[in-house]
């Protein structure tokens, strides 16, 4: 299966796992066994079949975007954003990406909330009347509008903005490929 049907089965899977209990138990078992340490080891003399989209390892494991990368996976090992990201929604009905949606977007809160969590730049109400002083740090605030004259500018606060106040990422596994953010998954009959 090429990845764009693999990709259809996915989504197709996941409303089945969503919406069918039993079916649900069914993925979980299997998983179980997916993941079990101890998987069979290959037939003597017998290689692996190797995919003819296969890419060769890269570099990125050394790149300074690393924790990046990192993250990018926790975000689709959580809440299965690239999955979304990726998927061509055009044909679904709004309730059906309603669902999808709620899903990514509890997975990925849930990563961010455990791994970076978030607090306001500004404690203001959105809509409030704000004073922003000559010696506040220009990447904590974007002026827009009528830009004139020097500070203290007065304005309304159009968005609190965020920022990161811990930075809890795991450690990440030496000599892991991180431009590997999913891995491929194969079932073994």
């Amino acid at each position: 299966m090429n990845f764009a049907q693999r990709f259809c089965l996915a989504f197709v899977a996941f409303f089945s796992i969503l919406f069918n209990r039993e079916l649900a138990g069914r993925f979980r078992a299997l998983r179980a066994v997916a993941k079990s340490p101890e998987l069979p080891a290959p037939e003597a003399g017998a290689e692996a079949e190797r995919s003819s989209n296969e890419q060769p390892a890269s570099s990125v494991a050394t790149t300074p975007h690393r924790d990046a990368l990192h993250l990018l996976a926790i975000f689709q090992r959580e809440g299965r954003l690239i999955d979304f990201l990726q998927e061509d929604i055009g044909g679904f009905a709004d309730a059906e990406i309603g669902v999808a949606a709620r899903a990514v977007h509890a997975g990925c809160k849930k990563a961010l909330d455990t791994y970076l969590p978030l607090a306001p730049v500004m404690v203001e109400a959105e809509g409030s009347e704000v004073v922003i002083g000559a010696d506040c740090p220009r990447d904590r605030v974007t002026l827009t509008g009528n830009l004139t004259g020097v500070a203290p500018f007065r304005g309304q606060l159009c968005h609190r903005g965020w920022q990161v106040t811990q930075t809890r990422l795991p450690e990440v596994t030496t000599g892991k490929d991180l431009s590997i953010v999913a891995p491929a998954e194969v079932e073994l009959p």
